[in-house]
C-alpha cells in the first residue's frame, strides 16, 4: 500500500515530538494518505484526538504480573521494549506500509531494526534534537550510527541538527530539512485581555513574561530566575512571569531559588496547563533559554501570539528569531546577558512591532500547511503514490 505510512514512536503523552507528530498524522489523513501509529507505550492524552481522526494506533502492553514486578517505571520502559519489538514486527508484516518513520532515538532503534527484519521498502529517521542526549547513552550512539546508513532519508527541523547529523556520518545526499509547523489561527484569535487577566490573576498594568517548557534542567530555568533577581530594581512597575510545564522534577528546587530572591510575588509556577494560547495572548514578552533545543516550537507559539522573543542561540532557535528584529538571541548559560535582553526588551518603545513581525515571519515561513508539504514531498521521493 503505497500510500501507507507507519510512524513509530515512544508514547502518545504531551510532548513536543508526540504533539508534532499527532498532528502531521490527522493532517495527512485528512489529504488522503493512510498514517498510523505504533507507540512503544500505548496510551496517553493524544490518543483520543488521534484516533478520532481516524488514524489506527497500535501498541504492546506489559501482563499485568510483570507490571507489578518490576516496580520502578524505568525497569518497566526497558522490558517493554522486548514486546514492543515482536509486537511491530507483527504489525508490519499485518498492515505492510510502504513508508515507516521514526521519531525520537528508542523508536528509531526498536522501528529501525524492525523494519529491517520486515522488509520495509522506505524508512526515514526524523531528529528533532541536537545528539547531547548520546552522550550519556553511548548504546544508543553506535546503534544509531549502524542504522543511519539503511534509512532511505533521514530529517532534521533545524539546520543545527542537519548539522549533527552531518557530523554522525549521515551521508549528504540523504539529508532533509522540514522545520516545525504550527496552527497559527489557535494563536492569534483575538482576546479580551483585562478579561482574560483578570481571570488568570495578572495585573492588567503588568509587564508579563512567560516561559512555556516542561521543567527540566536544560529548559533553564534557574538562569530565568537569576537574570529576574539580577534585574528586578531596574524593572519598571509591577511584572510577572509566568512559568508554563510539566514538572520532571525540579520545581521544589526552584521554588526555593526564587524564594531565596525574594521573588515569590513575581514568578508562578502554574504546571501543564491546556490553554497556553490564551496565556500567551495575555503575556507581553516570551523567553526559552534553553540549553540545548532542536527547533522548539513554543517559539514559533510565541511569535505567533504576537510576543517579541528572548531565547538562547542554541539548535534551531536563531533560525526561528531574528535577532534586533523579531526578538533576542542571547548566549546559554549566561544569567547576566539574558537579563539584559529581558532588561531590553521590558523598556523597549518597539517591542509590539517585534512580536507583530514574528508574528508575520510564523505565518510566512512556518505554517502546519507548509510543514506538511514538505512532508508530502518527503514521501514521494520513496516512491509512495500521492492521493
Amino acid at each position: 500500500m503505497k500510500r501507507r505510512i507507519l510512524y513509530v514512536i515512544g508514547s502518545l503523552n504531551v510532548g513536543g515530538a508526540e504533539r508534532h507528530l499527532s498532528q502531521v498524522a490527522i493532517r495527512l489523513k485528512r489529504r488522503g494518505w493512510e498514517p498510523e501509529v505504533f507507540a512503544l507505550s500505548p496510551g496517553g492524552p493524544l490518543t483520543d484526538g488521534i484516533e478520532a481522526a481516524q488514524v489506527p494506533i497500535y501498541g504492546a502492553k506489559l501482563p499485568k504480573w510483570l507490571a507489578a514486578v518490576l516496580r520502578t517505571d524505568r525497569w518497566r520502559a526497558r522490558v517493554m521494549l522486548v514486546p514492543a519489538a515482536l509486537t511491530l514486527v507483527f504489525i508490519i508484516w499485518r498492515r505492510r506500509p510502504h513508508v515507516m518513520h521514526f521519531f525520537l532515538p528508542a523508536a528509531y532503534i526498536v522501528g529501525g531494526l524492525a523494519s529491517m527484519l520486515a522488509f520495509v521498502p522506505a524508512r526515514i529517521m526524523s531528529r528533532r534534537s541536537l545528539g547531547v542526549y548520546q552522550l550519556g547513552h553511548p548504546l544508543f550512539a553506535r546503534v544509531e550510527r549502524r542504522l543511519h546508513p539503511r534509512m532511505t532519508l533521514v530529517c532534521g527541523n533545524s539546520q543545527a541538527v542537519v548539522a549533527d547529523l552531518r557530523q554522525e556520518g549521515v551521508a549528504p545526499a540523504k539529508l532533509r530539512l522540514i522545520y516545525n509547523g504550527i496552527d497559527t489561527e489557535a494563536f492569534s484569535r483575538p482576546v479580551e485581555r483585562d478579561q482574560a487577566r483578570d481571570t488568570l490573576r495578572i495585573a492588567r498594568d503588568a509587564t508579563v513574561f512567560v516561559i512555556v517548557a516542561n521543567l527540566i534542567p536544560y529548559k533553564g530555568h534557574a538562569d530565568l530566575i537569576a537574570a529576574f533577581a539580577r534585574i528586578q530594581p531596574e524593572l519598571r512597575g509591577p511584572w510577572e512571569l509566568l512559568c508554563v510545564g510539566r514538572d520532571d522534577g525540579i520545581a521544589a528546587q526552584l521554588r526555593s531559588q526564587i524564594d531565596a530572591a525574594g521573588l515569590q510575588a513575581n514568578i508562578r509556577i502554574l504546571g501543564a496547563r491546556s490553554d497556553v494560547p490564551d496565556i500567551l495572548r495575555v503575556a507581553d514578552i516570551g523567553v526559552l533559554c534553553s540549553h540545548e533545543e532542536g527547533f522548539s516550537n513554543a517559539i514559533l507559539e510565541g511569535m505567533a501570539a504576537g510576543l517579541p522573543m528572548v531565547v538562547t542561540d542554541v539548535g534551531g532557535n536563531a533560525e526561528a528569531v531574528v535577532d534586533g528584529q523579531t526578538g533576542f538571541v542571547v548566549p546559554p548559560h549566561d544569567a547576566p546577558a539574558l537579563g539584559d535582553a529581558l532588561l531590553r526588551m521590558a523598556n523597549s518603545p518597539n517591542r509590539v512591532e517585534m512580536g507583530e513581525a514574528g508574528r508575520r515571519r510564523v505565518r510566512a515561513q512556518f505554517s502546519m500547511e507548509a510543514c506538511i508539504d514538505g512532508y508530502e514531498k518527503l514521501y514521494l521521493e520513496t516512491g509512495a503514490r500521492k492521493p
